[in-house]
């Protein structure tokens, strides 16, 4: 009977340090796979700003810089608007002209739907 409950207690011991074993290893599985997520995500935040960059650099080369955009979308808008100033001024007295003119001539006629 006492080798019996000395195998059984040899048993249990050698149990209690298996489990010990899987939940150790267990913590080393759960710490190399938070560390492997914190170095994905590095990784990627640097493609992130790596990418970035490049494009910055490509918005730069081929379309220039947002203050040279803006420029010449103020000056553009001038242009037009100097010109469409110009046109205006060069139109003006004529339409003024035809306007006072139709003001003017008036010819009175009996209304087509007028009975006599």
């Amino acid at each position: 009977m006492a080798s019996q409950t000395q195998g059984i207690q040899q048993l249990l011991a050698a149990e209690k340090r298996a489990a010990e074993k899987v939940a150790e290893a267990r913590k080393r599985k759960a710490k190399r796979l938070k560390q492997a997520k914190e170095e994905a995500q590095e990784e990627i935040e640097k493609y992130r700003k790596e990418r970035e960059r490049q494009f910055r650099e490509f918005e730069a080369k081929h379309m220039g810089s947002r203050e040279d955009v803006a420029s010449k979308i103020d000056q553009d808008t001038k242009r037009r608007i100097d010109e469409m100033n110009r046109t205006i001024a060069s139109q003006k007295e004529p339409v003024i002209q035809e306007m006072l003119q139709l003001v003017y001539d008036i010819k009175p006629e009996i209304h087509k739907n007028y009975r006599i």
